[in-house]
């Protein structure tokens, strides 16, 4: 899949969020940006906290985000971390997202290299109670 403009601005969307972080831990600052099959958009950062399992990653802060707006459809998500090497979504926040699209586009990467694919090749079986 190639990145076409709305996904480019999508993941310049996601690097500017990136700014926002609290990383005061680990100095790994990650934003992302949502874009709903409405075309709304959505950005969120990471959020660190001293008790480290009370932190929230950038991709659960921007569905939570989008949940709270009655937002539960997805296109695509950008993720940029500022950071030298590039980072996929973690497990927890993979399961969160499997909970509202298996089909929509993830783009990360940082300053030097992107990947784009889909969240069922990211999360090829994800938990969901019937």
């Amino acid at each position: 899949m190639k990145m076409d403009n709305e996904l480019e601005i999508l993941f310049s969307t996601a690097k500017r969020a990136s700014e926002n972080a609290y990383a005061p831990y680990s100095g790994f600052k990650v934003g992302a940006a949502l874009k709903t099959k409405l075309g709304n958009i959505f950005t969120g950062c990471n959020i660190e906290n001293s008790s480290y399992g009370a932190s929230m990653c950038a991709e659960r802060t921007v569905i939570f985000k989008a949940v709270s707006e009655n937002e539960l459809s997805y296109h695509a998500m950008a993720i940029y971390a500022q950071s030298d090497k590039i980072s996929p979504p973690c497990g927890i926040c993979r399961q969160v997202m499997a909970e509202f699209s298996d089909d929509m586009i993830i783009i990360y990467g940082n300053e030097k290299e992107k990947r784009i694919t889909h969240l069922r090749e990211l999360m090829p079986e994800s938990f969901l109670v019937d």
